[in-house]
């Protein structure tokens, strides 16, 4: 018997929640939303950076073919029309050729820049010979 009324002393005292546990589960509740508010920031920056770097490999590699499948040109190579679409928005390509050192004659290293907002994106490298 007596320890029925031990137990029921007990559980009449808790009658509500305390201001520890509400400070503590909040606590808690603010962790967890913290980690993963800045995982979703994580997350949607390398997919920013990762569509940038796609856009300009793509732009790099159709910049390149059209300076290959060009005709030999000591002077330099005009740029391939870049697309009008929203995802080259703010784009820009310098294609450079330059002779190889040590008298290599009709051969060049073409070097083709993609740059975003003036920063340089991508950088392809290739060589053109002249046939």
């Amino acid at each position: 018997m007596r320890l029925f009324s031990l137990s029921r002393v007990f559980i009449c005292r808790e009658s509500g929640v305390s201001l520890l546990e509400t400070v503590v589960a909040l606590a808690i509740l603010g962790t967890i939303a913290v980690t993963f508010l800045s995982g979703v920031a994580i997350t949607s920056k390398a997919a920013f950076t990762t569509d940038e770097r796609a856009t300009a490999e793509s732009l790099a590699q159709s910049q390149m073919e059209w300076t290959q499948n060009a005709s030999y040109n000591t002077t330099g190579y005009l740029l391939a029309p870049i697309p009008n679409g929203k995802d080259y928005i703010n784009y820009s390509v310098n294609i450079t050729a330059q002779p190889l050192p040590g008298g290599n004659v009709g051969i060049q290293k073409i070097i083709v820049t993609v740059n975003r907002t003036d920063e340089q994106v991508f950088t392809l490298e290739s060589y053109k010979v002249d046939r």
